[in-house]
């Protein structure tokens, strides 16, 4: 083990060498700035082989290179004379810094963690999606609606897989699409699947090609891919690839496409006269509220978090307004926009509040937001889609960088099956 100090940084970084393969992992952070791609180069010779099997005031030179030349900066372990020698091809190893450390690139890819995303102020930025295809209600599309040849992987935890669920749901297309359930935790590499049905309760092996993990979907689809590895994952089974992986188009086209298979089909959450403004609404409370949470857990600066905290609580408290004017927020009609915003409410209370400091008020503390939210869990076709095990034991576990013993907490208390709510009887102004 050898413990190395950025010239740049104040941060300690622990590498594991194998004197061998002289593969390099990290397992900490390095200084931000070199969270672009860097290339560790492991200054290789017998000499330096046999010093990594030494203790660690023995000698080792490691160098870093920014992919961006304005963050050149060399790592060096504490040793009592450097060797200098030049460095052997098969010594590079391509790595990426992460949220919970530098992970190695391996023959299909490195791991990209949201956490990293992150701007020179200290705000998370988040990327968009990938995979922007889009199936069709039309034989000639190509991607054309089809009763059991698309599957949904997803999380249970995640809020942005868990919209899928809900529209598949409520259309009653559980016959026609099929679901394989990831994994609560998502580590260094990503989301994975269990082995077994039995392994972690609500998690699905992966039927299809037994994979491991997330990522390997990723590379069947696009061996050269170098972005997320992300869910939601609207697949193709026929043409095995990735159709889409972006949320808020995947539920346009489980509520518009697949209409003919659906069990619910008279339900419309996208009706086109009122598309414009769903689209509207939603989109107003996107970066405030569904990425606004992200924003305040994941900010590195007090700068960041404060302007995503305000802005935050500013997007509820006019969304409370809205819905003391109307059932749903956009009148008497569920719409795809309150299923995009039920998913980031339905984790509020339980988790953002505590886990990334949203806890200026919570959904509790805003009587129409709370009635709302109440109302839409309690329906028949929403409440088996959420499950709080894995909402709560993802979030306390998958990010080290804030709760690094991940310690889940026990509480608080929630008994949303048997609240009450008024939205039905009530009035409206």
């Amino acid at each position: 083990r050898v413990y190395i100090n950025s010239v740049r940084g104040d941060r300690a970084s622990e590498i594991f060498c194998s004197p061998t393969s002289a593969h390099i992992v990290s397992k900490s952070v390095f200084n931000r700035k070199l969270r672009s791609k860097l290339m560790l180069l492991w200054i290789a010779s017998s000499a330096s082989r046999t010093a990594a099997r030494a203790p660690i005031r023995s000698s080792l030179l490691v160098r870093a290179y920014s992919s961006n030349p304005q963050y050149k900066t060399v790592l060096a372990a504490s040793r009592r004379s450097p060797i200098f020698a030049p460095p052997h091809p098969r010594s590079r190893e391509r790595v990426e810094a992460l949220s919970t450390g530098l992970v190695m690139k391996g023959a299909q890819g490195e791991h990209k963690s949201a956490m990293d995303d992150v701007s020179t102020k200290g705000a998370f930025v988040r990327k968009d999606a990938a995979f922007r295809n889009w199936v069709k209600a039309d034989p000639a599309a190509e991607f054309p609606a089809e009763p059991g040849r698309y599957v949904l992987y997803v999380s249970l935890a995640c809020p942005w897989a868990h919209r899928t669920l809900i529209v598949r749901a409520l259309k009653g297309l559980e016959s026609a699409i099929d679901v394989v359930v990831v994994n609560w935790l998502m580590d260094d590499l990503g989301w994975s699947f269990p082995k077994s049905t039995n392994e972690t309760p609500g998690a699905t092996p992966d039927k299809f090609y037994g994979l491991a993990r997330i990522r390997e979907l990723y590379f069947k689809a696009e061996p050269d891919y170098g972005g997320r590895f992300t869910v939601p994952v609207l697949w193709d089974t026929k043409k095995e690839t990735i159709v889409s992986n972006e949320s808020k188009e995947i539920i346009v086209m489980l509520n518009n496409e697949f209409d003919e298979f659906a069990a619910n089909k008279q339900l419309d959450l996208y009706p086109e006269e009122m598309r414009a403004e769903i689209d509207k609404v939603a989109e107003s409370f996107y970066n405030a509220v569904n990425n606004g949470v992200y924003r305040c857990g994941f900010a590195r600066s007090q700068e960041a978090y404060s302007e995503a905290f305000g802005e935050l609580f500013e997007c509820l408290d006019s969304l409370e307004e809205r819905l003391d004017r109307s059932r749903y927020l956009l009148g008497e009609k569920l719409t795809l926009a309150d299923v995009r915003l039920f998913t980031t409410l339905i984790r509020f209370d339980s988790v953002y509040v505590g886990h990334f400091k949203c806890n200026k008020k919570r959904i509790f503390d805003y009587p129409n937001l709370y009635n709302y939210m109440i109302e839409l869990y309690q329906m028949e076709s929403i409440k088996p889609t959420v499950n709080f095990e894995h909402i709560k034991k993802h979030y306390y576990c998958s990010h080290p960088t804030i709760n690094p013993f991940r310690i889940v907490p026990g509480g608080p208390d929630l008994d949303y099956d048997n609240a009450k709510h008024d939205r039905a009887t009530r009035s409206y102004a």
